[in-house]
């Protein structure tokens, strides 16, 4: 798979299922948890999701079981996925260094009596 920029809802699922196997429900609310209730997904675009994550072999299905009297469908993290979130981490690390950085410039420029 090539190397593809992940976005919410997305990075989302994938951080939660690298917390183990998880089935949807619990990826709804572990999501809305982890992004401090900023990526709140719907049961419909949780399975688009996690549809197109496993045709994308980031995810696959860990099989069903029934819970509470209801079938839940469980998925996994591949490691295919593990890497795919660890270099968006990166990525992110990167991004949020440079712009620490830059804000540093604006403060020292604005200390200095500089254009801010």
């Amino acid at each position: 798979m090539a190397a593809k920029e992940l976005r919410d809802p997305a990075l989302s699922i994938l951080a939660v299922l690298a917390g183990g196997r998880r089935h949807g429900y619990a990826i709804l609310k572990e999501a809305e948890q982890l992004s401090g209730g900023r990526v709140v997904l719907k049961v419909s675009s949780l399975y688009a999701a996690l549809d197109r994550l496993e045709k994308d072999g980031l995810v696959e299905r860990a099989g069903d079981e029934i819970a509470d009297g209801r079938l839940r469908r469980f998925f996994t993290l591949t490691d295919v996925g593990a890497d795919a979130l660890r270099r968006e981490a990166e990525h992110m690390e990167a991004q949020a260094k440079v712009t620490r950085e830059r804000l540093a410039l604006r403060r020292t420029a604005a200390l200095a009596g500089g254009a801010a």
